[in-house]
């Protein structure tokens, strides 16, 4: 059976951000062109953000899909951890504040940044 890999950007039972990856079975289509079942989206935004760009702590507002267009973003985690995500990856953002929660910049979220020689460009996917 063919699997394709969602890595997850999530908020763990600790309000800390965290990846893991889980998989997705392509289970339709034809041995030529396998496919997922069809999920439903609610729109798209595209980024281009320039040479140097980073931002603050902060969790995802709406869950949604990044998929790396051109460039380089790089995503750290409290504690140090982060991911350089190149042209062609992906990931899937749901690193939402906690019911209940008020934000703190040293426990909640992730930051982002443009790494390498090249603006980032981006497509955002929202559920």
């Amino acid at each position: 059976m063919t699997t394709f890999t969602k890595t997850i950007l999530f908020t763990d039972t600790d309000g800390r951000a965290r990846f893991r990856d889980e998989t997705v079975t392509l289970d339709q289509g034809t041995p030529q062109s396998m496919l997922s079942a069809l999920f439903a989206s609610g729109g798209y935004q595209l980024r281009h953000s320039p040479v140097g760009f980073r931002s603050q702590f902060h969790c995802t507002g709406t869950p949604q899909w990044v998929f790396i267009l051109g460039g380089q973003m790089e995503i750290g985690l409290q504690g140090g951890a982060s991911r350089v995500f190149g042209p062609g990856q992906h990931f899937y953002s749901a690193d939402v504040l906690p019911d209940g929660a008020s934000f703190d910049a040293q426990v909640h979220g992730h930051w982002s940044r443009q790494v390498g020689p090249d603006p980032l460009v981006t497509l955002f996917v929202r559920d």
